[in-house]
């Protein structure tokens, strides 16, 4: 009896299996929402697109955005839609403003301190660089060792 159940449990999942239904049934729908994936950032991910992300939470958002065609929102609204619940977060290129100031201006101010500690490092360094006299005994020892290296050559 156990063996029969078993058998029909392993069975049933078969039977309630379906065809993997496309991803939009509309491909106008499907190129809109590859479209809009591009633009937006996965909120758990960070670094990847929408589109890039295989996330759980970037699947729910993906399916969000294709009811919303569905329903006829234009591009703008369901990106107006997004960013009110989400934050400019949830854009992969947030737009230029005050809230958003150091995402756009840091790398460059953190590439001039570099820069600028560079040069200084440098400067230093070269004053403390002192030129050393070459005695004659020195060169005379010098082009006597090259003489002994090419002869070996």
């Amino acid at each position: 009896m156990t063996w029969v159940m078993l058998i029909v449990l392993l069975l049933s999942g078969q039977v309630w299996a379906g065809e993997a239904r496309p991803l939009a049934d509309d491909p106008v729908a499907e190129a809109r929402l590859k479209h809009l994936a591009v633009e937006l950032r996965c909120l758990v991910c960070q670094n990847q697109t929408l589109a890039d992300s295989n996330a759980p939470l970037a699947e729910d958002l993906r399916r969000e955005v294709r009811e919303m065609i569905a329903k006829d929102m234009s591009d703008k609204e369901i990106i107006e839609f997004l960013v009110a619940r989400y934050g400019d977060f949830v854009l992969y290129r947030p737009p230029l403003k005050a809230t958003t100031t150091l995402l756009w201006v840091g790398p460059f101010v953190l590439l001039m301190i570099g820069a600028t500690a560079l040069i200084i490092t440098l400067r230093r360094r070269a004053h403390k660089v002192v030129d050393v006299p070459v005695t004659d005994e020195e060169h005379r020892r010098v082009e006597q060792l090259l003489a002994e290296g090419s002869k070996r050559s």
